[in-house]
């Protein structure tokens, strides 16, 4: 069977947050994104969309966890991996920026085959590399 090929994209990753209002603060001030959509569902629930691009690419849709289960996996949705990739095409710019404005990196800058990166954490301890891909 010959699969369809119809224009698709991966829009959305859903991130666990224990307060929208505090998770939009950090992520704007600290990685400068911006909300793109916040609205209320009822009973305390939003959708909040976050990133660095645009409202069409990629982006973060925050979530509060519902339950407890949930809620022990803020902050280790990956079980300790890196959990997203925050691309560049200036590292020192973004690193410097970044490291000014209070975010943790866990290891100095380093140069792989890849790239150049970087792992920090998010104000829940959450997993990112900041990578600026080689040419």
């Amino acid at each position: 069977m010959t699969p369809h090929h119809a224009k698709r994209r991966i829009a959305l990753t859903t991130l666990l947050v224990a307060d929208y209002d505090a998770a939009i603060a950090w992520y704007t001030y600290a990685l400068g994104f911006r909300v793109f959509e916040d609205r209320p569902l009822g009973d305390g629930k939003r959708w909040v969309q976050i990133g660095p691009g645009t409202a069409d690419d990629a982006s973060l849709l925050l979530a509060q966890p519902a339950d407890d289960a949930q809620r022990a996996r803020i902050g280790d949705q990956t079980g300790g991996r890196v959990d997203h990739f925050l691309y560049t095409d200036d590292f020192e710019g973004d690193h410097a920026s970044m490291t000014a404005a209070g975010v943790t990196f866990l290891e100095t800058p380093r140069i792989e085959a890849y790239g150049t990166v970087a792992v920090f954490v998010d104000l829940y301890g959450t997993k990112w590399d900041l990578l600026e891909p080689a040419a």
